[in-house]
């Protein structure tokens, strides 16, 4: 494509020579330069790609886009320079350009929160396949094309990766795609652009602090992404989160609202709540579903909700949720040696503690619960000690251990969590680094009957250490543990 074409509807404060050239493919991470490239200088919160010009033109940039033109004595040859205010806006209009806009040829939903998100996008996508339409899926967990399965890195993908996903959904025949959009990928401009047909507000508690700061700029960033949806979107919004209007009271799309205790648009009744699932009324319309938990009820709420937005038949939606179940890692239960094994991603005190007031309220009273828990390295150390003191006062016995400490010092890590350990609590309390063996100590611990959570990993298939990934299951753990037990009982 043509370097004008590429640039058609970005404001360009600046640019040298030609601009009839044609660029075979974008670029922001030098390392990927290739000749005949345009390399779009960002600065990120890591390094700044300003730094990296001179390396990209040395492997075959020939045209950079940039916040500040270099001096260009030591440039061996004729480089295209355009100068831009802000890189990372700049990245998303040509990103969109590349791949000619695909995400206005689909329904994009967005899901935006701090739990619920890979949940909600995935039910989303069954519900949707299941209604007899072809669908995308962008996740944490698992990037789907149709019927595709591609592998996920990142929450939220960057913006050239997005839009060429898209793309591949809309040759596919997709009519519907459903993605998170995390915090993080909306501050920086990585959804810019991108023609949702609705966005969806899950809740909001303490995370990412590591990045954002504060909560007051997490909140800011969270709430841009409904300020930027357009008037021909939806904003549905749990309003039982008292950040559920401030999201939306900026926003120019419709809004929608959805509520377990409050008068909504969208309203749920829990009737009974237990192991075997949800029994609960949507719209005064009985449903059993075999997800557990309120915040599961949540989830299901909004997922009903969407489809009746975008159209859906409601009575049909309800047949098919009664049926549908959770993302891989998500109150994720096994049941080996007569003992209850649950895997989930909770990484948040919020969602912690909303994993454990579920299985408290399904449990029976004979049933003690044993958690596993630990927290991650290099993100949010404030909520280290919260975690811990969550898991203490609504389980039995707590097993602190590795999550994945990627530079940090693991014992530093539990160190922080511990002196989040009430007083009164440290006898019920075990701090075991190797995650396998404090795995294994859980189901030690373990009665007939008792039930296990591993929290934090979810469907992850790594531990990363020292900067390495290594293999690791937590769900496969749990089950050969237990299974150990049964063999050697």
């Amino acid at each position: 494509m043509k370097l004008e074409q590429l640039l058609a509807g970005l404001s360009v404060l600046n640019s040298l020579e030609d601009l009839t050239i044609e660029i075979n493919q974008i670029v922001f991470d030098s390392r990927k330069v290739a000749p005949g490239s345009l390399f779009v200088a960002v600065r990120g919160t890591q390094v700044d790609g300003h730094n990296f010009i001179p390396q990209a033109i040395q492997q075959g940039a020939i045209a950079v886009l940039c916040e500040d033109i270099p001096d260009q004595e030591n440039t061996t040859r004729n480089i295209q320079f355009i100068q831009v205010t802000d890189t990372s806006v700049a990245l998303s209009q040509v990103a969109h350009n590349y791949y000619e806009h695909p995400s206005k040829s689909l329904q994009l939903i967005g899901v935006t929160g701090t739990n619920g998100k890979t949940t909600s996008v995935t039910l989303l996508y069954h519900l949707f396949t299941q209604l007899g339409f072809k669908v995308g899926l962008l996740s944490t967990v698992e990037n789907k094309i149709a019927q595709r399965t591609l592998a996920a890195t990142h929450t939220t993908p960057d913006v050239l990766s997005i839009n060429s996903l898209l793309r591949e959904m809309v040759e596919a025949g997709c009519e519907y795609a459903f993605m998170e959009v995390s915090s993080h990928a909306i501050h920086q401009n990585r959804t810019k652009g991108l023609h949702f047909r609705g966005g969806i507000f899950t809740n909001l508690s303490h995370d990412h602090l590591d990045y954002h700061e504060t909560f007051k700029a997490y909140i800011k960033a969270k709430k841009k992404f409904f300020d930027e949806l357009p008037n021909s979107a939806f904003a549905l919004t749990n309003i039982d989160d008292k950040q559920g209007r401030i999201m939306v009271q900026n926003t120019k799309a419709t809004i929608a609202t959805y509520s377990l205790q409050r008068v909504a648009d969208f309203k749920a009744k829990i009737l009974e709540n237990r192991i075997e699932g949800l029994h609960l009324t949507i719209n005064d319309q009985a449903i059993f579903c075999r997800l557990i938990g309120v915040f599961n009820a949540y989830n299901l709420l909004a997922v009903f909700a969407t489809g009746q937005l975008l159209g859906a038949d409601p009575e049909e939606v309800l047949l098919l949720l009664s049926n549908l179940q959770a993302a891989e890692g998500r109150f994720d239960t096994v049941v080996e040696n007569d003992k209850v094994g649950i895997v989930d991603y909770a990484h948040t005190p919020d969602a912690l503690e909303n994993v454990l007031d579920t299985i408290q309220k399904t449990a029976k009273k004979t049933q003690k619960i044993i958690t596993v828990v630990g927290c991650g390295g290099d993100r949010d150390d404030k909520k280290r000690p919260i975690m811990a003191k969550v898991a203490c006062e609504r389980s039995d016995a707590v097993i602190l251990t590795s999550d994945n400490p990627r530079s940090e010092d693991p014992y530093t890590i539990l160190a922080q969590m511990e002196a989040g350990i009430p007083k009164d609590q440290d006898h019920k309390v075990l701090t075991i680094e190797n995650r396998e063996q404090a795995i294994k100590t859980a189901c030690k611990l373990a009665k007939k009957g008792d039930i296990i959570l591993i929290a934090g990993k979810g469907h992850e298939k790594y531990q990363e250490i020292k900067g390495k990934k290594f293999p690791f299951d937590d769900k496969q753990t749990l089950i050969n543990k237990l299974r150990e037990g049964s063999s050697s009982a």
